[in-house]
């Protein structure tokens, strides 16, 4: 038998093998809960082949994939078969309802995550197997394994939650609405969509108010989804149809009346810096010729509404880089924002009344496609700080709607919440 010496690097090689291991398997023992042959005092490597061999691989920890990706669709919300989706969605909610609904998930710590063992994981399962999230095979285990955790990243897509596959405050209220609530969301929402199933153009926008999601469809098919942050509880933000005509790379904000009222006025009053600070000057309405000073207002009376507020373009302009125009008579728009943070949110209705666009550089390039634009072009323009309006050569029309509840081809039912309080007295129970 020959003895083999190992150099240094083979040292720190076998070492990191070792380290590996070790790494391996804490992650096993955390997500499973095992302890494997490691308690009888073996090596980390040995123990990790040992759980191997154990393990039942049929578990895969790689599940949660199919499932996350089967809640994605290229069909708009709005699509022509939108409503004979929702009937048939309705039928299935009606035989739930009939047999009892759902079981209701009890509070408790610690959060239910993948790796979790609690009695609370078999409720979890039921539930999920109800609402046709987790697979009717899936069993009675108290361990909240790989496919529970696929089941709830699919339930969180399906309601607009963050699909992280953690069952916190959020995700834990949206699986305890009654069935026969969703049932009856079901039934509204097939009244608002038959309202809407007629042509709604070849080339759209629209901006589902409830999921706070803006589509923009081409030839039957959603070309982009972006995440949006709509309107305020106190300040909704309006169903309305009309065409995006212009865009306006690096815009001024001119403040509504209404935001001067609610927002100017009472900061001013707290910081008489503030105008100076965020780059807001003061005009005569329709004449930037005066401009006039913040000393020059009593901020104690309503009469800086007699005033025009006008924000420079630049960084921190509430309207970002860029604002999409459409006529309506509620004085709305769509733009970018710098407060990006907000569409890493959950419940995303921040504005006053307006619609935030995450990724609005991708919408923009597409409604500026028959103008011979393409995103260098866009980039180029945003970057060069140039204040510019582009007529589009092709409108395009935008619709806002009121949509809490919808179902897809795949039979897969999407829920919002009733932000508005639009669903009837049922819809409270969302709230």
């Amino acid at each position: 038998m020959s003895l083999r010496v190992h150099s240094a690097a083979g040292s720190a090689g076998l070492g990191g093998r070792f380290r590996m291991a070790g790494l391996a398997l804490a992650a096993l023992v955390s997500v499973t809960g095992a302890l494997p042959a490691l308690a009888q005092g073996g090596s980390p490597l040995q123990a990790l082949q040992d759980y191997k061999v154990r393990a039942e691989w049929a578990d895969r920890f790689d599940a949660t994939l199919p499932a996350v990706s089967a809640v994605k669709s290229s069909q708009p919300t709005l699509s022509p078969e939108t409503a004979s989706y929702i009937e048939q969605s309705i039928q299935r909610y009606q035989q739930i309802v009939s047999k009892g609904g759902w079981p209701l998930l009890p509070p408790g710590q610690p959060e239910l995550r993948l790796g979790v063992k609690d009695q609370r994981v078999k409720i979890l399962r039921q539930r999920l197997m109800i609402s046709g999230d987790l697979s009717q095979t899936a069993g009675a285990a108290l361990t909240f394994d790989s496919y529970v955790d696929a089941a709830v990243r699919r339930f969180q897509l399906r309601h607009g939650l963050n699909p992280d596959g953690v069952v916190d405050q959020n995700t834990q209220i949206a699986m305890n609405v009654p069935a026969d609530v969703r049932l009856r969301q079901l039934e509204t929402n097939l009244v608002r969509v038959r309202s809407m199933s007629g042509y709604l153009g070849d080339r759209y926008v629209m901006v589902n108010i409830p999921a706070a999601e803006i589509e923009a469809v081409e030839n039957g098919q959603v070309r982009s989804r972006h995440t949006a942050v709509v309107g305020k509880i106190d300040r909704p933000s309006p169903v309305l149809s009309s065409k995006i005509y212009e865009i306006n790379f690096n815009p001024y904000w001119t403040v509504p009346v209404s935001i001067i009222k609610k927002d100017l006025i009472p900061k001013m009053k707290e910081d008489p810096e503030y105008l100076t600070r965020n780059h807001i000057k003061i005009y005569r309405w329709g004449n930037t010729e005066e401009e006039f000073q913040p000393t020059d207002i009593d901020w104690n009376t309503d009469e800086a509404a007699q005033y025009m507020f006008r924000q420079e373009p630049g960084e921190g302009n509430s309207l970002g880089s860029v604002k999409l125009s459409f006529h309506n008579q509620y004085q709305v728009y769509m733009h970018d924002t710098p407060a990006k943070n907000l569409f890493g949110q959950d419940f995303r209705f921040h504005s006053s009344g307006c619609v935030r666009v995450q990724n609005v550089r991708e919408l923009i390039t597409w409604l500026l496609q028959d103008n011979g634009w393409n995103r260098a072009q866009v980039d180029e323009t945003i970057r060069s700080g140039e204040r510019l309006d582009v007529d589009l050569k092709t409108q395009t029309p935008v619709y806002f709607s009121y949509i809490t509840a919808w179902a897809t081809a795949d039979g897969v039912v999407h829920f919002r919440q009733d932000i508005y309080d639009r669903d009837g007295a049922e819809g409270l129970a969302l709230r």
